[in-house]
């Protein structure tokens, strides 16, 4: 069996249904021999997206393929896999290599050397027998431990050698680790003693499935709950201890939780310092829980330390928990319930006229406001772009299920959202999935947008259109006026329309709605939308005060 068989025929064993990628390479065909599904995408960026939202919406069970040819496939690849390593996605990439005799001759691009800087692993196939073990290694490192992409690179006169029959390969295994019984009794301590304890949940509960535990955790400590962005939708945003999500814009609620907390417990979070996510304050004691130690002391120093699945973790500290308080309730939850409630009315009557705005141009958040309204919450999956998309969406968007927002800003790449969105769907095909971008993000990734159209998957854009990059205004005053440097501008719903999908523009805020569900109706009738609204240049966000110096 030739090489780019044997990976189609492991690629089945490993339960892979779809493979992403941009041609030319021979595992395309491979593949569809096979019976998977082949994506082709019109840039690499792009598909590699795709596939980490995909691996994302399976809690990385399922892990996203993505394939290129070498040279410019592996070169216009790179952005895309440094984004999977710093939002830690689990991601299978399998790229084209010069032939064995050109690896190492300059000027080539060597993606073994070069993707060692962004991925878990990156091994080069230089022998045909040597592939089961390759894509073993690559697949279980991918699914172990904390997440990330591997990277296989295959020469190309590799491609067509023979692999030795029969192919020894099992769909590999995973395991999980569980912290140290006397911390997590050192752990509980410190929380039931809390007077003010904060519950912080990263997107490690989304990978570890551990909805119900957390649940279980902030009912019996009976302590509010905030999350990262990329852990947004791990805890109910309905639920009476619910604070709502921390990126570079937050609700009111965190910020009163964060001023008050004593003792702050990270669980599936990396606690990593970035302007796109909770800037924590100095004074409280910190519990974190990750599975990577190299998290630990990082950017915040810990009291107490458990290294394990997030999972297996909050089990075992609710039993903890639970224990110290002898099994009852302490009877708080409907005062820190009802402080909650205040603080975010208090927060909500700042916002309101923004985001119930009549006037024209549109409010950008006006279109989050009756998006909110209109869509069936637990079962839409919605993500963002960049900047002002960013910020404006996360505060206000209420999730009720889990995995039903992709948060991401670890990194800021424009363009990202599209991806994921599209992923969601091929993970997700009855729910519907949207991406929520801005006319700066359109430039950098939209002609995908065919991508959509022509492989039939039938997502949702809302596209906020206010002719400038108007997050960048105040940094580039002198440039925009004087060069018109920030001004970009275009017709996107007819550049939808003309790649063969839906595309609506609105400048009546009274038309938002309708224009909304004619573009659900469109998406159920398995065509991709675009609404265009156009909107002001928005650029107040409900965010934080300066970070500590020297935090």
């Amino acid at each position: 069996m030739q090489v780019q068989d044997a990976i189609a025929e492991i690629l089945k064993r490993e339960g892979v249904e779809t493979l992403i990628g941009y041609p030319v390479n021979p595992m395309f065909d491979a593949a569809a021999k096979a019976n998977i599904r082949t994506v082709v995408v019109r840039q690499e960026r792009i598909g590699i997206h795709m596939a980490d939202s995909f691996s994302r919406m399976n809690s990385g069970k399922k892990v996203g393929v993505f394939t290129m040819q070498s040279g410019p496939g592996t070169e216009n690849a790179f952005g895309a896999v440094a984004q999977a390593w710093s939002e830690s996605v689990p991601l299978v990439v399998i790229a084209g290599g010069y032939a064995r005799n050109q690896t190492n001759v300059f000027p080539y691009f060597s993606g073994l050397v070069n993707f060692q800087h962004i991925t878990k692993s990156a091994e080069q196939v230089t022998d045909p027998a040597s592939l089961p073990h390759v894509l073993r290694r690559a697949f279980s490192t991918a699914k172990n431990g904390r997440p990330g992409p591997c990277f296989i690179e295959i020469p190309a006169d590799i491609w067509t050698a023979e692999v030795p029959e029969p192919i020894d390969y099992e769909p590999v295994i995973t395991a999980r680790s569980a912290p140290d019984p006397r911390d997590v009794e050192a752990a509980a301590a410190v929380l039931v003693d809390a007077e003010h304890p904060l519950i912080y949940a990263g997107q490690g509960v989304h990978y570890a499935q551990a909805w119900a535990e957390l649940k279980e955790l902030a009912e019996t400590l009976e302590a509010p709950v905030t999350t990262s962005l990329e852990g947004k939708s791990a805890f109910p945003e309905d639920h009476p201890l619910s604070l709502g999500s921390g990126g570079r814009s937050y609700p009111g609620p965190v910020e009163h939780a964060l001023k008050e907390a004593d003792v702050i417990f990270g669980v599936g979070a990396s606690f990593t310092r970035t302007n796109y996510g909770i800037h924590f304050p100095k004074g409280p004691r910190y519990v974190h829980s990750t599975n990577d130690a190299r998290d630990l002391n990082k950017d915040i120093r810990a009291s107490h330390a458990l290294i394990g699945d997030a999972q297996i973790t909050l089990s075992q500290l609710t039993e903890a928990v639970r224990d110290r308080l002898g099994g009852k309730t302490r009877g708080l939850t409907e005062g820190i319930a009802s402080r909650i409630s205040v603080q975010r009315e208090e927060w909500m009557k700042q916002w309101l006229p923004k985001l119930t705005d009549a006037s024209a141009p549109i409010s950008p958040y006006r279109v989050i406001w009756d998006l909110l309204q209109t869509v069936d919450v637990a079962n839409t999956v919605i993500t963002h772009d960049a900047g002002s998309p960013r910020d404006q969406i996360s505060p206000f968007w209420k999730t009720t299920a889990p995995l039903t927002y992709l948060g991401w800003g670890k990194t800021t790449q424009l363009g990202y959202g599209l991806g994921l969105a599209l992923g969601a769907k091929l993970a997700d095909p009855d729910k519907l999935c949207i991406n929520y971008w801005g006319d700066a993000a359109i430039g950098m990734t939209g002609m995908d947008f065919e991508t959509a159209v022509r492989e039939r998957i039938p997502i949702m854009s809302i596209l906020s259109n206010n002719f400038s990059m108007a997050i960048e205004l105040k940094a580039m005053a002198v440039s925009t006026e004087k060069y018109r440097s920030t001004d970009i501008s275009g017709n996107y719903a007819d550049f939808a329309t003309a790649l063969g999908g839906y595309g609506e523009r609105v400048t009546d805020p009274s038309q938002i709605i309708p224009a909304i569900k004619r573009g659900i109706e469109k998406t159920k009738e398995g065509t991709p939308v675009l609404l265009e609204f156009i909107t002001q240049k928005e650029t107040e966000i409900s965010s934080w005060p300066a970070p500590n110096p020297g935090w």
